[in-house]
């Protein structure tokens, strides 16, 4: 049965539609003759009348235009063709390749996994980054917020982990980028290597607010039908952010009361439900590890969205603009950056000379500014002086270049040996000197 209305009004974003009684995230076509068929979702009601909204600009529509209903449950064809393709949030190529044939669809918004039905988190994934993999250890599964103010490397390290991660997929979803940057995260930071390996979802800041919103569900169900094939999914999406102000900006034109700065009510509950849809099934065998990253306007860490997500993720990185100032990449601040899931995917040897870096790591950050100034004393505190003698070996393993991957194995045995020459250190430097010398 074909459903049509009519186009009545234009109201900013949004087009109130009479004698179109279609379920809201229906899927239409605005038949204008200046745009021909042009996209559109219904997302909401005022009356009678349907609120739509174009996936493409509104220009040239006109009252009387038609609106037809193309798909009352949005759904989407997920093949594996689509492994190394660059995709639209319609699942079209724009990488100037093979149009895509096939597939399976699969639902644009599924019903959420009951809380019983998902694995837990406890087998580890590595991603060839020593910071992560040695201070911040990932596991299969789990759901990790990558935060940090703009030009400290959130993209490049994305681009790094897409090419050393040990998972057999990446999907990678660029929500609300800079149009210019596309092609160069695409050629420079991902590479041939990196593309090969992964599938990438492109929503740029000019294109429409539901698109940007339906390139991020559209990554997450490209991740799930790959994790129900059995497959280790990481699923990379930058930015939570502007995904978050694309859900504003619908809420708004759809007549939502702006809420904590100016974020309506209906971002933070999209917010949880799109960040839920990583993590593992124990029917499917596959998991999804989710990297998202959340853009800290101003370095603050208790903005809206950044505060939000805290709550719902397995943990955060946290990038420090002090460290990227420095020259240290990756700019992750250890201290700051918690892994809720370390101790179950992590072996104890590994657990406690991670332990050990951190608390020197922590001594060596309260007396760095009188280091600065030349007011630090040594011989006050034991633990102190070494933290001060071994900031430089802790830096060396955490910096990484952007083409290293790092060997796990390998990576932990430096991990090891450092804390147990910082533990020869300290146990030597409390001896008394009857008991150095019988040593």
């Amino acid at each position: 049965m074909r459903i049509e209305g009519r186009v009545t009004e234009l109201r900013g974003l949004t087009i109130l539609v009479d004698d179109l009684p279609a379920a809201v995230g229906s899927l239409v076509a605005v038949h204008s003759p200046g745009l021909g068929a042009a996209p559109g979702e219904v997302v909401g009601f005022s009356g009678s009348r349907s609120v739509v909204m174009t996936l493409g600009q509104s220009l040239g529509i006109r009252p009387g235009d038609r609106v037809v209903v193309q798909q009352r449950e949005q759904s989407v064809r997920v093949s594996d063709d689509m492994l190394g393709r660059v995709i639209d949030g319609l699942g079209r190529p724009i990488d100037k390749g093979p149009a895509l044939r096939g597939g399976r669809p699969r639902p644009l918004n599924p019903e959420p996994h009951s809380s019983m039905e998902r694995a837990r988190v406890d087998q580890p994934i590595r991603t060839g980054v020593r910071a992560i993999d040695l201070m911040t250890p990932l596991g299969k599964g789990q759901r990790l917020g990558i935060f940090a103010g703009p030009g400290v490397g959130k993209s490049t390290l994305l681009s790094q982990i897409a090419r050393g991660t040990e998972a057999d997929v990446n999907v990678i979803a660029l929500i609300g980028e800079r149009g210019r940057e596309v092609r160069e995260f695409l050629e420079e930071a991902l590479g041939a290597e990196g593309l090969a390996r992964s599938i990438v979802v492109v929503a740029t800041s000019d294109e429409s607010p539901l698109m940007r919103l339906r390139a991020a569900r559209l990554a997450c169900s490209i991740s799930e039908y790959h994790r129900d094939a059995g497959r280790d999914v990481m699923l990379m999406m930058d930015s939570v952010t502007r995904f978050a102000h694309a859900q504003r900006q619908v809420g708004l034109s759809n007549g939502e009361p702006p809420a904590t700065r100016g974020y309506t009510p209906s971002v933070f509950s999209t917010l949880a439900v799109m960040l839920e849809r990583a993590g593992g099934c124990e029917t499917g065998g596959g998991s999804v590890t989710g990297l998202y990253t959340i853009l800290v306007e101003g370095d603050d860490m208790t903005e809206p969205i950044a505060d939000a997500a805290r709550g719902i993720l397995d943990g955060h990185l946290v990038l420090s603009r002090r460290l990227a100032h420095r020259g240290h990449f990756p700019a992750i601040d250890v201290l700051d950056s918690v892994s809720r899931v370390a101790d179950q995917v992590s072996d104890p040897t590994h657990l406690a000379a991670r332990q050990q870096l951190l608390r020197l790591e922590a001594r060596y950050n309260e007396i760095e500014e009188l280091l600065q100034v030349g007011a630090y004393t040594r011989g006050v505190d034991l633990e102190t002086d070494i933290a001060v003698d071994r900031h430089a070996d802790i830096a060396r393993l955490l910096v990484q270049s952007t083409n290293d991957d790092a060997d796990f194995v390998t990576s932990r045995q430096h991990l090891v040996m450092l804390a147990g020459e910082i533990e020869a250190q300290l146990a030597a430097a409390t001896q008394g000197p009857l008991e150095r010398k019988a040593a």
